[in-house]
């Protein structure tokens, strides 16, 4: 298993939305890393929701149900999407400057790529942050 991390912004795509609607298409990204990574993404995967721009903090858990495809919002390039469903959501959201905070931390695209909306996570980082928000899987 994979472990990666998503961001959005809470007030366009929060994690209560996807609890909401029970499953998404994760669609618009315009960025060849973030792609990359998308395209990476295997059924059964776990993916911790971050909530950017406003909260700035892990607030849940979605898992891949469908593998990348063709993005059908792209009007042109060669994007690709994944569907996620809610797993769980965190116990206690970990804020931005938790992270930040915290040495075993300091390497994650989180930290040192900002801007990327899709990354990867090593298992030890994605256990971790699970850990500070006092959520298990």
């Amino acid at each position: 298993m994979n472990y990666w991390l998503v961001k959005s912004e809470p007030f366009e795509y929060s994690y209560d939305d996807l609890v909401k609607d029970g499953k998404t298409m994760w669609e618009g990204v315009r960025n060849y890393a973030a792609r990359l990574h998308l395209r990476g993404m295997k059924k059964g995967d776990l993916v911790l929701f971050y909530h950017s721009r406003k909260g700035l903090e892990v607030v849940g858990i979605a898992k891949v149900i469908t593998e990348a495809y063709p993005d059908p919002t792209a009007e042109k390039g060669d994007w690709s999407v994944v569907d996620l469903v809610p797993y769980k959501a965190f116990t206690k959201a970990v804020p931005l400057t938790d992270i930040k905070a915290t040495p075993e931390l300091a390497d994650i695209p989180l930290v040192r790529i900002g801007r990327l909306s899709v990354m990867p996570l090593e298992a030890k980082a994605f256990k971790k942050i699970l850990k500070m928000g006092e959520t298990e899987v």
